[in-house]
């Protein structure tokens, strides 16, 4: 169990990007073979998951280039963590608007569904704009969640993943190699 711990804390930003991707490419499977639309916080949902890649490209890649002696810099960790607690934030307003807990923001009540096909029409500009999905329906559920609120739990756990990643112990980087 102490290895599993130093090699995720060690490699985190690696672990980062792939859950990272791993939730976006959820997102895009869900609305391009579930016929679910995304509404404009479940968009704005993916931006974090985007900027949560960015940074960890960024920081493995330098820790490869750098060759991995030490593991990822810690500073990346700290910013994912930011960035993972931003989409939690994101995710909390989200599920609070579904469950009627407060109003959500003119430009989430949309209302009627979009399919796939519609949206490309759209881009292609072969389409009239319809209105977008309401950010206030729960389209999907799972275990009595709905997507929001599983976003609100993963970003949550990715978040504390990403402190402690930062906080790591000294034993859990490699030692340095003196040169002589």
């Amino acid at each position: 169990m102490r290895a599993a711990y130093r090699l995720l804390t060690r490699w985190w930003t690696a672990f980062a990007l792939a859950a990272s991707l791993t939730m976006l490419g959820a997102a895009h499977a869900f609305e391009r073979f579930g016929g679910l639309a995304p509404c404009n916080l479940c968009l704005k949902q993916r931006e974090v998951y985007w900027g949560a890649v960015v940074i960890a490209v960024l920081a493995t890649g330098w820790t490869l280039f750098s060759g991995g002696r030490r593991g990822t810099p810690r500073i990346a960790s700290f910013l994912l963590a930011a960035v993972f607690a931003t989409g939690a934030i994101t995710a909390l307003f989200h599920m609070g608007g579904e469950q009627g807990w407060w109003a959500l923001p003119a430009t989430c009540m949309g209302g009627a569904s979009v399919d796939v096909d519609a949206l490309a029409a759209l881009a292609a500009g072969t389409a009239p704009a319809g209105p977008l999905p309401s950010c206030g329906d729960v389209a999907w559920s799972w275990l009595g969640l709905s997507m929001a609120e599983w976003n609100v739990l993963i970003s949550l756990a990715l978040a504390t993943f990403s402190l402690l990643a930062a906080k790591r112990p000294k034993d859990a980087r490699a030692p340095r190699i003196e040169k002589a």
